[in-house]
């Protein structure tokens, strides 16, 4: 036994010695810019002059023509977008009286999503041009050791061909990394500056609006106010459908995968095929065909009427109680079948000797369940349970088109049965409380990352990837 241990931590030992190499490099920027020379000094103030110094004309070209460009565009229009978005504007629209028309002319004031957007996407130029400049400089300071030392020097045609080799993973990283930062990352810098402004209706301040620092997110965790009651009771409902939609899915997704993959099955096929149908069948079309038949007078409650069973409709999206709990059974007959398509594949991958000899010791099939099956089935599943339960948080599709929120209270701009993400889409489409709106997705963000980070760090496929192999 100490003799694995020890060789276990000798191989993870090593893993994390390779890691560390792959992703440090020997030329750092801190080297580049303490001990470099004149022609990475240089480089430091003209970008790419480094490597046209020493021969690589084509990559040092395209440093300088990178410099080149933001320096025109700073100057054209990043300067200006920078000095605008401390104030976000101040001229207003104002009529004007035409003397030769005879009428009021309206002219353009300052908008402040414009001043917004400008200064924030300059920030982010200015961020990712760093990120260029640092490349180059440390690029220069490479050149520079390879040629006192007689090293290699690759021509570009060499450091494109490294992309399909060496630095394949580079390549192959660049297109994901792409979309993260265009669709994620981007839209998330856009919206955390927006939380702090009052852009809203409330006191007409669609076109111009100011900072307000952190009153939006007084105003939602406050509990002083209605805005702050509904954010609470929103999110406690939340968690309570996230929860139940996750696991109630996973667990009878799981049973009846066991159920149906068991020796005494018959017709396993025509089983599978029949809970894949509700799968096939476009999830919108599904969703509202139940809404309709769950209404006042819908089907369901015309046809209990009819067989005498209930005396009056039942409340189905007029209770609140009765609307949660109809949203959640619905989503289990939308999702149990994933979950038993997952499972299905894991139980066949399970080695028969495990349960043969579980049985041969004397277990029963609920030992075997407990022992084997579970353990095995949460370590590959694991990772997507997180996800799952990151997904149902985020559910707009189901809730949205399934009750709407409802029952929505008199007054109030949350339905019981809205989620965080269904509530947000209201107070930005229907209430134009984009500030608000802006809070509520960084709030949601924050928590969802703790959450999912904490509890995939903690799972089995994270810390032992070994285990069942």
């Amino acid at each position: 036994m100490a003799v694995s241990t020890t060789v276990a931590d000798a191989n993870n030992a090593a893993k994390k010695m390779k890691k560390k190499k792959m992703f440090k490099s020997e030329y750092t920027l801190f080297d580049a810019v303490t001990k470099g020379g004149w022609t990475t000094k240089l480089s430091m103030v003209v970008m790419g002059f480094g490597n046209i110094a020493h021969k690589r004309v084509i990559k040092g070209l395209i440093f300088l023509l990178i410099e080149a460009a933001f320096i025109f565009y700073m100057v054209m229009i990043g300067a200006g977008a920078l000095a605008g978005l401390p104030s976000l504007g101040d001229q207003a629209q104002v009529e004007v009286w035409n003397e030769d028309a005879g009428v009021y002319e309206y002219q353009t004031g300052d908008n402040s999503l414009l001043y917004l957007l400008y200064g924030v996407a300059t920030i982010v130029f200015i961020v990712i041009f760093f990120c260029f400049w640092a490349e180059a400089v440390r690029s220069a300071y490479k050149a520079e050791c390879l040629s006192k030392r007689g090293g290699h020097l690759n021509t570009f045609r060499e450091d494109l061909r490294s992309l399909l080799n060496e630095n394949l993973w580079k390549f192959l990283m660049f297109f994901p990394f792409a979309g993260i930062l265009l669709f994620t990352i981007l839209p998330l810098v856009f919206m955390i500056p927006m939380a702090f402004t009052n852009y809203s209706t409330i006191g007409d301040h669609l076109v111009l609006f100011d900072w307000v620092g952190m009153e939006n997110f007084k105003t939602i965790l406050g509990l002083g106010g209605s805005l702050g009651k509904e954010f609470w009771s929103v999110l406690g409902w939340t968690l309570v459908w996230a929860f139940f939609a996750t696991f109630l899915n996973f667990f009878f997704g799981m049973i009846l995968a066991i159920v149906i993959q068991r020796k005494d099955t018959k017709l396993k096929a025509f089983w599978r095929t029949i809970f894949v149908i509700s799968i096939a069948v476009p999830q919108f079309v599904s969703l509202l065909i139940m809404r309709t038949m769950l209404n006042r007078n819908g089907v369901i409650n015309n046809l209990l009427m009819d067989w005498g069973w209930i005396q009056q409709p039942l409340p189905f999206w007029e209770d609140a109680t009765w609307a949660r709990v109809s949203v959640i059974v619905i989503n289990c007959w939308i999702g149990i079948p994933y979950s038993m398509l997952q499972v299905t594949g894991i139980l066949q991958n399970i080695p028969g000797e495990l349960t043969e000899a579980a049985k041969i010791d004397g277990a029963n099939s609920v030992q075997v369940f407990f022992k084997i099956t579970l353990p095995y089935v949460l370590f590959i599943m694991g990772p997507y349970i997180i996800t799952q339960f990151t997904g149902n948080i985020n559910n707009f599709n189901v809730i949205y088109l399934l009750s709407g929120g409802a029952p929505v209270p008199v007054g109030a701009t949350a339905g019981k049965t809205d989620l965080l993400v269904t509530w947000l889409y209201k107070l930005t489409i229907d209430y134009q409380y984009y500030n608000l709106g802006a809070v509520i997705g960084i709030i949601s963000f924050i928590v969802l990352s703790i959450v999912a980070l904490i509890t995939y760090r903690n799972t089995a496929a994270y810390k032992d990837e070994e285990g069942f192999q």
